[in-house]
């Protein structure tokens, strides 16, 4: 599709444009990390981040939900009846949302929307939502995204691109959803910019390389069983850090909070990582130990998620695990490993 140039002087007037037919988020700076919200009147995202600390994935899946509320007070005509919350659907535009971050939406979607089974929750607040792009220029040394099936200036789950280019954005609309964006921001100042060229030198940027490429072919068991495990999680804490860093986690857990005679039925985010996670009401815990909530992560989406689906690893190349791990755990060396090893 064409390329739109937006002069930067047009930039917030077009956001306000834009805020009458949806809601806006983007990235904001909180202290010495970025994050997205939703944006409020007047307020403008901030582009001068690599990368947010969270993903953009709680627009869509927030970190704590309300499903179903109810009331065990006779005195209201709706006791013991568990109703659903009430959500706001409108329209929202996700601006800003890296390359690597709209590509995960693509792989967390098979779990919640597939043909056996589509979550109602993330569904409306997926298909409501409008992921405007932000390509990355220098992307991070611990990026590995051309080795996980995207790329810098990658489009798979976006509606529109945006690059900037100093006095001016270049944004280029990928579906109908992102040309909509575009006009009801009033931008429409078509440009030859070669975009193709700036893509190129992104890429070549990237210096983490990493093998996918046998993984399919691995026998499920000779990985499980493979000695490298131990050592993987000597250190790990446990803590859930890349668990709830990573974009294509979609673990939850759901919980009743109540107080006095009211109460509401809550989704939360969960995490593999935790001893919890998987304990069972009789006392059981399948996965018991650090080796078995360390293997589990690494082989679901590097094994598990392989042979399901076959076209990819469940993984974007964030590199947030990577950065945020206080233990220094590399998801890169244990892909490595993974990868090569052989009996």
């Amino acid at each position: 599709m064409k390329v739109i140039k937006i002069d930067k002087k047009d930039w917030a007037r077009g956001l306000d444009k834009a805020s009458g037919a949806y809601r806006l988020f983007g990235p904001v700076k909180d202290k010495e990390c970025h994050h997205f919200k939703e944006l409020d009147k007047g307020e403008l995202p901030d582009f001068n981040f690599s990368n947010t600390r969270l993903s953009a994935k709680a627009v869509v899946f927030p970190q704590t939900e309300a499903m179903f509320e109810y009331s065990l007070d006779e005195n209201k005509a709706d006791h013991h009846v568990m109703k659903e919350c009430g959500k706001n659907d409108a329209p929202r535009a996700v601006i800003g949302i890296r390359p690597c971050d709209a590509f995960a939406f693509q792989l967390v979607k098979r779990n919640f929307d597939n043909p056996e089974y589509r979550d109602p929750w993330w569904v409306k607040a997926y298909e409501s939502a409008t992921f405007v792009g932000l390509a990355c220029k220098n992307p991070c040394e611990t990026c590995f995204c051309t080795s996980a099936g995207g790329g810098p200036f990658d489009e798979k789950g976006l509606d529109a691109l945006l690059l900037d280019a100093g006095e001016h954005f270049l944004a280029k609309a990928v579906t109908e959803k992102g040309k909509k964006f575009l006009q009801n921001a009033g931008w429409n100042t078509e440009t030859d910019a070669d975009i193709e060229a700036l893509k190129k030198d992104a890429e070549s940027k990237i210096s983490s390389v990493v093998h996918t490429d046998r993984l399919k072919d691995k026998t499920t068991m000779t990985l499980y069983d493979a000695p490298f495990w131990e050592e993987a999680a000597f250190a790990c804490l446990n803590c859930g850090t890349c668990t709830y860093s990573c974009p294509t986690c979609w673990c939850f857990d759901i919980q009743d909070e109540t107080h006095g005679k009211s109460g509401f039925r809550m989704r939360n985010w969960d995490s593999c990582m935790y001893p919890l996670f998987t304990l069972h009401g009789s006392g059981h815990n399948p996965r018991g130990t650090k080796i078995h909530r360390v293997r589990q992560r690494f082989m679901h989406k590097l094994k598990y998620y392989v042979d399901k689906y076959g076209d990819g690893i469940q993984c974007v190349g964030c590199g947030r695990c990577i950065r945020l791990c206080p233990v220094n755990i590399d998801i890169r060396n244990i892909c490595e490993k993974m990868n090569s090893y052989e009996l």
